[in-house]
């Protein structure tokens, strides 16, 4: 083990640096978006929401840094990513709508166009009708019509369309979900 340390003591150090910049950062971050989320009047779901993406980022920027400070051989670190990632990409390409639905949660969030509460009209010719937003989730958006009918509606779309806000913090504690 002595050895071990001693040949590798600058790997070592680099790696301990590295891991504390990452923990710093995700403390940071995670700050920031909670003052973001209390400032903007945010649901507390989303807020850890976009923590968890965040977090999921930083810890694939660690996985990198590692590989680069352990100077792994990036002919086979190539050969496998470009295995694993030939069959992620045909995964995602199954699933497109539902990263353009997480990605478009993480814009609606930082963006807040509207919020929670807030009365809505989609201008489009599928939902003519206004709205009341109950909830915003990662993948869509929970709406009550004025005939009390629950619809969900896509993350992606919200941003796609044109969206009136009608007027802001129309419902009560009880209209939620």
């Amino acid at each position: 083990m002595e050895e071990f340390i001693v040949i590798y003591h600058q790997e070592i150090l680099a790696t301990v640096i590295a891991l504390v910049v990452l923990i710093i950062l995700k403390y940071l971050s995670t700050k920031a978006i909670r003052r973001i989320g209390r400032i903007s009047d945010l649901n507390q779901a989303r807020t850890r929401l976009i923590i968890k993406y965040v977090n999921i980022g930083l810890f694939t920027i660690g996985i990198g840094a590692c590989i680069f400070i352990w100077g792994v051989n990036f002919k086979e670190i190539g050969l496998l990513f470009s295995s694993i990632f030939a069959v992620i990409g045909v995964a995602l390409f199954a699933s497109w709508s539902i990263l353009s639905n997480i990605t478009a949660g993480v814009i609606l969030f930082f963006s807040f166009p509207f919020k929670i509460g807030d009365r809505i009209r989609i201008l489009d010719g599928d939902f003519p009708d206004e709205a009341d937003i109950l909830d915003i989730k990662a993948f869509h958006v929970y709406l009550r019509k004025d005939n009390g009918e629950l619809v969900t509606y896509p993350n992606n779309l919200m941003l796609q369309k044109g969206v009136a806000l009608i007027a802001k913090n129309s419902l009560s504690d009880d209209d939620t979900l």
